[in-house]
């Protein structure tokens, strides 16, 4: 009998004890479940308004292809252009080059400028980057300054990366075509001293090598 009396005294106590701890962190402990909650439903949102997001952006794609080829190039850019605004890394590239496959605008500096907007406003992985970088430096130097495509292609000399070669060819391109061999050549023999490149980049090099030395 006394063993009964000091056991249910001792769950009386515990459970005092585990009353009293609920009561000082309930608080504490609606907050906690709360916010919990929050973050899985806004977890979950995020993730779905994402998903929605991007099908309706694939979706504007394909429409503005669909008019491309149909010659609505109007509602094309139209289209394209707001999904370049959008901000996604894959269909606001897409788009854009989309845009200059097609020739779809006609002034150079308001390509520019959406490269920009690309390159400032997306998250990419370093090599998608230096591509985007790239594409810019090859659309730019037909028609900027010397100043400009050294500035366009800068940030592909910094370090190795599979661009690198491909912005030293151009380099030496845009100098052959101006006249300016003796920096042409220095662009071209960098090319050749990369190791492990595909042996038409060592060709094509040599190649513009040979050209410059017979004029």
């Amino acid at each position: 009998m006394a063993e009964n009396m000091f056991q249910i005294n001792y769950d009386v106590t515990k459970k005092s004890k585990l009353q009293k701890f609920y009561d000082d962190k309930k608080v504490y402990i609606y907050t906690i479940s709360i916010t919990i909650i929050l973050i899985i439903f806004l977890s979950t949102f995020y993730a779905d308004k994402k998903v929605k997001k991007r099908e309706d952006l694939s979706q504007r794609y394909v429409q503005a292809k669909i008019y491309l080829e149909n010659e609505n190039n109007i509602e094309a850019i139209d289209i394209l252009k707001k999904i370049i605004f959008s901000d996604d890394p894959t269909y606001s590239s897409l788009s854009l080059f989309l845009i200059i496959d097609n020739n779809l605008i006609s002034n150079n500096e308001d390509v520019s400028l959406l490269f920009d907007h690309i390159l400032k406003n997306n998250k990419f992985n370093s090599e998608i980057r230096n591509l985007i970088i790239y594409k810019k430096a090859l659309f730019n130097s037909n028609y900027v300054s010397e100043f400009k495509i050294l500035e366009d292609t800068k940030p592909l000399m910094k370090e190795k990366n599979l661009w690198k070669p491909q912005a030293l060819y151009l380099l030496g391109n845009y100098y052959a075509y101006n006249n300016q061999y003796i920096k042409a050549s220095e662009f071209f023999a960098e090319i050749l001293s990369i190791p492990n490149l595909p042996k038409d980049f060592y060709d094509q090099a040599r190649s513009q090598l040979l050209v410059i030395s017979s004029e």
